[in-house]
């Protein structure tokens, strides 16, 4: 295999030192070159390193690939050694063309998009974006799983830097550290799995886990997987580590659609699918992270029906999507669940991206209430996001029908219980973006006469990602035709069957018919577009009033005051104890003992000064006295010394 897999990363890692070291001194034009040419030459790269594998694969007649780049040994002990190397097979290409392709459009949106910055923090954004891509390319492109924690960590790193961009608004800084904090309770699940790995085997490389698999106990897989999930719920924001995402709509709308789409929340999908054989023989973790998954899905869709923030309604939609590929993973539709990562990355992407057209239009507003008939003055932005709502929806033959309908019919054949809460899912999913499209695009305009005044289409570096992303997905779930339609048209299986061989030895296979299949996906269908019409016509005629939410819809509105719970048993009790310490212990106990001490010498110093008087006949006193203690102290001695020798 191809010996130059090391550029993909390498050119975003340039991008980021040339505008992260000339940011003084680059214009924007030159800034937005390298920032984005870098990523087109990582995603021009990474076509060539598909081509070389799909060719290899279809030559050896779908035999497992194993090529691993080794650049140096990262850490080299007697006990082992973990070399710093890329694997390169079908699973982490194809990560690799959603990561720089969707990447690439991200940076040229992101050229119109904060052209308003100044020059320097115009760079910075754009050398922070270079590096979260580089070190998600680095996640996915490691050969062992300490490779991969450094680009895990290494996306937690950017997601601060790009949540908090804006550092100078107390809250955009309070939801970077959010993010970063129960990111790394999430790390600490990971970092414990990879020891553990290294005790037991000795190794952390893929294929020499996966080999010696064997030599773990139904106990070791068991903990390492539901640890290595635990790093998964804290980077892919499932229950309870999830309410850092929606916090993250604090950076710029571009960095949303990174850490939505290609970035960062894909990462805990990414660990599980590569570790499948792991899971595939620990049952119980793999239950976990489907029910872990299924409520996941569900608590974050009833929570988006109630949001009117046009960001906070994506933030917990992708949330719910997330839920439904980790739903996948736990049933064993392991392709499934890798199809509804790539779909999902082609319609989120277009809908942050085109939310932040709508932002841009509407001069920073993201109330979807005080929108309203923008079809009228952006058509672009206007049939993309509709596009795009179709296919999150789940409407055939757009995108997400495909991928979502392969994990629910997986979801069924595993429990039928999984399948029916799903489909409520996905009905609620139908419901809240069809609510958003209609209070932001249709009825009458609700904002102020100077926002409608000045509403316009975007430029066309922001028109054109969208127009792609839309196409993408439209057509993009034709890759993964279930048999039910065709047989062996599922090419994404045929491609991805190498990586999931050994699961699938190990998983007890469950085949719907076909003619239940066709009524399952007719009566979702039907039910999905009833949905959609029933939210169409209850908020086309929307006026905005003064009344407040109460009841239920108050209780979604405020998240099920989950953050509030949190602060209650986490946040509060934590700052009580470190004020604490802080006040009593560092204060009046540790401060007080050496400040103590520091006192008393400085007492002590200023009582025995005293002596020194200046007058002779004092010093002539304590001189005498001194004498006669002397002549005491040692009189006693001797009447001691002479007792004793008496006595003995």
């Amino acid at each position: 295999m191809s010996k130059i897999a090391f550029l993909v990363p390498l050119f975003p890692l340039l991008g980021f030192l040339i505008n992260g070291l000339g940011r003084q001194r680059l214009s924007k034009s030159a800034v937005g070159i390298v920032g984005s040419g870098m990523i087109f030459l990582s995603f021009l790269t990474s076509c060539f390193l598909f081509g070389q594998v799909y060719g290899f694969a279809a030559n050896s007649g779908g035999a497992p690939i194993n090529s691993v780049v080794t650049l140096f040994n990262f850490i080299q002990t007697e006990a082992f050694t973990i070399p710093f190397a890329f694997q390169v097979d079908q699973l982490s290409v194809l990560f690799l063309l959603i990561i720089t392709g969707i990447g690439f459009l991200i940076h040229l949106y992101s050229t119109a998009y904060m052209k308003e910055e100044a020059p320097h923090h115009f760079a910075r954004y754009f050398a922070y974006l270079n590096l979260f891509v580089f070190s998600m390319l680095l996640l996915v492109m490691g050969s062992n799983y300490v490779i991969m924690f450094i680009g895990w960590e290494g996306v937690g790193l950017c997601s601060y830097l790009l949540i908090g961009y804006w550092f100078k608004n107390g809250d955009y800084s309070y939801a970077a550290k959010k993010a970063f904090i129960m990111n790394r309770i999430g790390d600490l699940g990971f970092l414990l799995a990879v020891f553990w790995l290294i005790f037991k085997l000795g190794t952390v490389n893929y294929t020499d886990v996966f080999a010696g698999i064997s030599q773990l106990s139904a106990f070791d897989i068991t903990a390492i997987t539901t640890l290595l999930f635990v790093g998964a719920m804290g980077k892919s924001a499932q229950i309870p580590l999830y309410t850092w995402l929606p916090d993250a709509m604090a950076g710029p709308t571009p960095v949303s659609a990174l850490i939505h789409a290609a970035t960062m929340v894909t990462a805990g999908i990414y660990m599980i699918a590569r570790s499948n054989i792991l899971y595939t023989m620990a049952p119980a973790t793999q239950t976990l992270v489907a029910v872990i998954g299924l409520a996941t899905a569900i608590f974050a869709a009833t929570i988006a029906l109630k949001q009117n923030d046009i960001k906070k309604v994506l933030a917990y939609s992708t949330v719910s999507q997330l839920g439904y590929m980790f739903l996948g993973l736990g049933v064993g539709a392991y392709t499934g669940a890798v199809f509804h990562v790539m779909t999902h990355a082609f319609f989120k992407a277009l809908l942050f991206l085109g939310a932040g057209s709508v932002i841009h239009a509407m001069h920073h507003e993201q109330d979807i209430r005080k929108m309203g008939n923008l079809k009228k003055y952006m058509p672009i932005t206007h049939m993309t996001f509709l596009l795009a709502c179709l296919a999150i929806a789940g409407i055939p033959p757009f995108s997400g029908f495909f991928s979502k309908d392969e994990i629910l019919v997986a979801a069924y054949s595993s429990n039928p219980i999984f399948y029916y809460i799903g489909v409520g899912g996905a009905l609620m999913t139908a419901f809240y973006m069809f609510r958003l499209y209609t209070l932001t695009f249709l009825g009458n305009f609700r904002g102020t006469h100077e926002q409608e005044h000045h509403l316009h289409e975007s430029p066309s570096a922001m028109t054109i990602p969208l127009i792609v992303l839309a196409v993408l997905s439209v057509i993009g779930g034709f890759i993964g035709i279930p048999a039910v339609f065709a047989e062996n048209k599922h090419w994404l299986a045929g491609f991805l069957a190498p990586i999931f061989a050994d699961s699938a030895k190990l998983a007890t296979e469950h085949h719907l018919s076909h003619s239940q299949e066709y009524i399952m996906m007719g009566v979702v269908t039907v039910l999905i577009i009833a949905v959609i019409t029933f939210a169409v016509k209850s908020y086309k005629n929307y006026q905005q009033n003064d009344t407040e939410e109460t009841g239920l819809g108050k209780v979604l509105m405020n998240k099920w005051y989950v953050d509030e719970l949190y602060n209650a048993i986490v946040v509060n009790p934590l700052n009580a104890l470190a004020g604490f310490l802080k006040e009593v212990v560092e204060k009046s106990g540790i401060d007080g003992v050496v400040n103590g001490v520091g006192k008393f010498i400085a007492y002590s110093s200023r009582q025995v000064r005293l002596v020194q008087s200046g007058q002779v006949a004092s010093y002539l006193l304590i001189m005498i006295l001194s004498l006669v203690v002397f002549f005491i102290v040692w009189f006693n001695d001797l009447t001691i010394i002479g007792f004793l020798n008496k006595l003995f």
